[in-house]
């Protein structure tokens, strides 16, 4: 898509990044919605509150509940506002995940 994009001279920036990410993890893509945040960094957009959120969903869905942790965690020391959306994405993650302590760890701190 990306490569598209910069053929027909189209940029790539956070909105069309949030947008892919997320129908990524609509259809349980969790490695192309990685993919994707990662090279966020490579074309200098902007990780924001939408683009965790959207990421943290795809790995709710892809049962990656590590990966969804690592990004709430990324995103608490980040200048990035932490969301309840996102922490329900991530307990959603742990769930599915069959790591209820986890999850319950995380409503926890949410409690604070």
């Amino acid at each position: 898509i990306f490569r598209d994009m910069a053929r027909n001279k189209v940029e790539s920036n956070t909105i069309t990044f949030n947008t892919t990410i997320s129908a990524c993890g609509k259809d349980s893509e969790w490695e192309n919605a990685s993919q994707l945040f990662a090279g966020m960094a490579q074309v200098k957009a902007a990780n924001d509150t939408i683009t965790f959120n959207a990421t943290v969903s795809a790995f709710a869905k892809g049962r990656t509940w590590e990966k969804a942790l690592q990004l709430l965690r990324r995103m608490a020391q980040g200048k990035v506002e932490l969301k309840l959306i996102t922490c329900s994405a991530a307990i959603s993650a742990c769930e599915k995940g069959y790591e209820w302590k986890q999850a319950l760890q995380l409503l926890a701190q949410m409690m604070l």
